[in-house]
């Protein structure tokens, strides 16, 4: 395509004809650049947009509401995205006013049109002004983006002066390179007293703060995990549960910034949310306001999946063909070159450009299968994973993630300059943070990825290096090295190839691993009776068939004529190290190091997960006491994904204190949730009891300090707890019909949580007319085409929203203020009854147990309620059946009634009248 086939408009020539259109949950309206407004349902809707162009908010959003594909369309999202790179926007008209500083709007739809009508020319206006903030590649990225078909390049060439270059904008070719530093010297010993700790926070908090005694001890207690251990594999652990409103995060930063300037040493903080990465991210301007300095002090460390990888940006740039990737590739490239750090996932990159133009090609552009090259990529000297890791030994405070610090200390063993000091906040998580990480899966997807690893790309059209690819130009010269490589290629062969599943449903599996797995398959269908079903089902590995056996027998053997080689190819790769110690350059010798782990992770996973399980199941051994194993198939809205057979740690504390805890000098464990108390007992050491054990603390000699500081709040004035004893949850219309009444009675700022994703729909479509009749925004996880995490801000930032979801939501909503103050269960969220919690059941105390866990996800749950002295929140349970024993979740001073539905519809109004 040439210049002159590519109109370059005067964007406000377009502007000026181009009508806003807003779609809600039943209808919507339309409203021209002039102000006229008209009003139309979603039938109605759908045959005026056929065929016109339209501006809208979140495209993906209004084609799904409305069930048709609307190509005629200018979504502003993408243009804000373009326009100012890397800078944070709520997918809806509110953020759009927020981020650009528009006056107050109303929930309206034609003041949401008017809104984006604002916003599209306030947009072009900053493209054009002299001073534009974000200018480099702006034009050569537009003119590619416009001959790919998109729909607002034309008239961003036209803002810009309409000469557009033809020349490619790389952005790999404008990043900075990272500088090498000499490696830190170890890590002082010096202690923080109570006074230091405190000290800092009160400069934290400022001169004219208020002084909290529960934060005060709070902070002077966290200054004991800097103590000096006394003896080897015994670190100084500190349990703190801080209630809500208490102020841990300032509590853990003060004591921790201190020993960090002391020592000249790193202090890891934790969490399991994104969330609260993001709330430490921006606690943190307090210590250091200037953005150089913190910039200096403080890094966000994820997994290296999180990170925008260059060279496939670089290589998938090189290879687009279809016209929405190229687009999207063009806003990466805008984004990449003003990113922070690179970090695709909850970072500073638009998460809903995801629902825009599909999560799986977002997914290419990031390091997920281990495919790095490390020296040997032409971007290494700019790779943004490589950045953040070299940052991350120099700084005072690394804010991390439970998942990265486990399989950190788990792959890097005895690393000299592995963290020794860590805070892991949401505490009550690590518990299921080590489930994911110290477990084993045998399952087809696995086995998929382990091959393409190896193999690399073995079907036309798809990228992947393979171990050859990565590792065969540093041992061209070794023949043995290069004999091993060709036989881990061969024995790869036993993994399950592209087209697996496939050929698992038509009966027909090629080679050991997909003969296995159907086997399993078959004996999973065979032992239950979910044939036709929407969730994953599962069966117990006893008594199994003959087939099934021999089948697990063969890929015994072939896994094992794997590792061999692996393990070999390895130690050469060790030994070329050594050997050529006087020779290797430092970027030679990252490669092979770092290709030599990866070699090693692998190899673990094969032999010490997938081959033992294997070996037991085979002789028949008896079962092994630590472990669960059993077979599932998963399911994802009822389309089957994925087979295999699992290994489970029943108590995955057991890993998590002996890879991550026993080899720290002291780490902090807090949580506004680590403790379960009891309603007939009033003996902490009892209820500290299951913090201890799911924390990773009961097994070590010395105990654990501990601490509990209540809440500030006035419960009894500020909060009420429904459980309503009158209606049928089983019944789809009641329950939709008690959660618009109450949602009503709250006037909105209401969540919804349920124990079914079923329920979920059900009743979403049940609420959507008298929410819109009732001006309540309306959003839903399982049905509104948004990350959860996006949803949370919106219903944070949406004045009256209500907001639907599972446990993800309920694990991931921090709102304060009166955005939140009703929140209702549709039942008692016990335990999903499966294999691994029947195993966990039996070990932990059976009854005891289920209670605990739900104890502890509806104390969750009612935190989210109250944060601050000025809030007042409901918590309804809409199974009347809920034990007396549970309520012991709730704090000693809330008000806990059992009512009919009618009655907690009017006290809920009444209270938050």
């Amino acid at each position: 395509m040439t210049n002159n086939l590519i109109e370059f408009p005067n964007p406000n020539d377009i502007l000026s004809k181009l009508p806003a259109l807003v779609v809600g949950p039943i209808g919507g309206c339309i409203v021209t650049p002039d102000g006229e407004v008209e009003i139309y349902d979603h039938r109605e809707l759908v045959n005026i947009t056929k065929d016109h162009d339209f501006l809208v908010c979140n495209l993906p959003v209004i084609t799904r509401r409305l069930g048709v594909e609307l190509g005629g369309c200018f979504d502003i999202l993408e243009l804000f995205a373009f326009v100012r790179p890397a800078e944070f926007c709520l997918p809806v008209p509110l953020g759009l006013a927020q981020a650009l500083n528009l006056p107050p709007m109303g929930e309206e739809y034609d003041e949401q049109a008017a809104v984006l009508i604002q916003s599209a020319k306030l947009l072009f206006e900053e493209l054009s002004d002299v001073n534009y903030h974000y200018p480099e590649g702006a034009e050569a990225i537009a003119f590619n983006m416009a001959q790919a078909g998109w729909r607002w390049g034309p008239l961003i060439l036209g803002a810009l002066g309409g000469g557009a270059r033809r020349d490619h904008y790389q952005v790999w070719q404008h990043l900075p390179e990272w500088e090498e530093k000499v490696p830190p010297p170890p890590a002082g010993q010096e202690t923080v007293s109570e006074s230091e700790a405190i000290e800092r926070l009160s400069m934290l908090l400022g001169e004219n703060s208020e002084q909290r005694d529960g934060q005060l001890h709070y902070t002077g207690f966290a200054s004991r995990m800097f103590d000096n251990p006394e003896q080897e594999g015994e670190p100084k652990l500190v349990l703190s549960e801080a209630g809500t409103g208490i102020g841990k995060t300032l509590g853990y930063i003060a004591p921790s910034s201190v020993w960090a300037e002391k020592n000249g040493g790193t202090v890891w903080l934790s969490t399991y949310t994104k969330n609260l990465q993001r709330q430490l991210d921006q606690e943190l301007d307090r210590l250091y306001p200037n953005q150089q300095q913190k910039q200096k002090n403080v890094v966000v460390r994820k997994g290296r999946e999180n990170y925008l990888c260059l060279l496939n940006l670089q290589e998938l740039t090189g290879a687009a063909t279809q016209a929405k990737g190229k687009i999207l590739l063009g806003l990466v490239n805008r984004w990449a070159r003003y990113s922070r750090d690179g970090d695709m996932i909850g970072g500073d990159f638009p998460s809903w450009l995801g629902e825009s133009f599909g999560t799986g090609r977002l997914s290419q552009l990031t390091d997920r299968r281990g495919e790095c090259v490390y020296a040997a990529c032409s971007h290494y000297k700019k790779c943004f994973i490589e950045k953040v890791q070299r940052k991350a030994k120099h700084v005072n405070l690394v804010i991390a993630n439970h998942a990265l610090v486990m399989i950190q200390s788990a792959t890097r063993h005895g690393d000299q300059d592995l963290p020794t000091r860590f805070v892991f906040d949401e505490g009550h998580h690590l518990f299921d943070a080590a489930d994911n990480v110290f477990s084993a899966h045998l399952t087809g997807q696995e086995g998929l990825e382990l091959r393409r690893w190896i193999r690399g790309a073995e079907v036309k059209n798809r990228r992947g290096k393979g171990l050859k690819g990565r590792l065969e130009d540093l041992i061209y010269e070794e023949e043995e090295a290069g004999d091993y490589l060709n036989k881990v290629s061969a024995a790869a062969a036993c993994l399950p190839a592209d087209g697996w599943h496939g050929r698992l449903t038509d009966n027909n599996p090629f080679g050991p691993m997909e003969k296995f797995l159907s086997r399993v398959r078959a004996h999973i269908y065979a032992r239950t009776s979910g044939v036709e079903g929407y969730h994953s089902i599962e069966s117990y590995t006893n008594e199994p068939s003959e087939e099934l056996l021999h089948a697990a027998g063969e890929l015994k053997v072939a896994l094992d004529d794997l590792i061999g080689p692996l393990k070999r190819l390895s130690a050469l790769l060790l030994k070329k190290l050594d050997q050529e110690a006087d020779e290797l350059d430092s970027a030679t010798r990252n490669r092979l190091e770092s290709i030599s782990q990866s070699i090693t992770r692998r190899t673990e996973i094969i032999s010490e997960g997938w081959s033992q399980m294997l070996a037991a199941y085979v002789d028949d051994l008896p079962e092994d006491e630590n472990f669960v194993d059993w077979f599932e198939l998963s399911r994802n809205q009822g389309r089957e994904v994925d087979v295999g057979m699992y290994r489970h740690w029943i108590d995955p504390s057991t890993p998590f204190a002996s890879v991550v805890l026993k080899s720290a000098h002291g780490a902090m464990i807090t949580s506004a949730t680590l403790r379960d108390r009891l309603s007939d007992t009033e003996n902490p050491d009892i209820e500290w009891n299951s913090a201890e054990i799911r924390t990773g603390a009961a097994h070590f000699i010395n105990p654990p300090a501990r601490h509990s500081l209540k809440s500030p709040f006035d419960y009894e004035r500020q909060a009420r707890v429904f459980i309503v004893n009158d209606l049928n949850v089983r019944a789809p219309d009641q329950l939709a019909a008690a959660y618009r009444e109450l949602f009503l009675a709250s006037n909105g700022g209401a969540l919804g949580l349920f124990t079914a994703i079923g329920r979920l729909r059900q009743v979403y479509e049940r609420l959507l007319e008298p929410m819109e009749d009732a001006h309540l925004p309306l959003y839903a996880q399982h049905v509104d085409p948004i990350n959860v995490g996006t949803l949370i801000d919106i219903f944070r930032t949406v004045e009256n929203s209500c907001l639907l979801g599972t446990d993800a939501v309920r694990d991931g909503v921090d709102v304060p203020g009166n955005s939140l103050r009703l929140c209702v269960f549709d039942k008692v969220p016990w335990p999903r009854p499966t294999i691994l919690h029947k195993a966990r059941r039996d070990h932990f105390g059976k009854r005891s147990y289920d209670d605990l866990i739900t104890r502890l996800r509806m104390k969750q749950a009612f935190g989210r309620l109250i944060r601050k002295k000025s809030d007042h929140g409901v918590f309804v349970m809409l199974e009347g059946a809920t034990p007396s024993r549970l309520l012991s979740c709730f704090p000693d001073d809330v008000p806990v009634e059992r009512v009919g539905l009618a009655e907690a519809i009017k006290k809920t109004r009444d209270f938050l009248a």
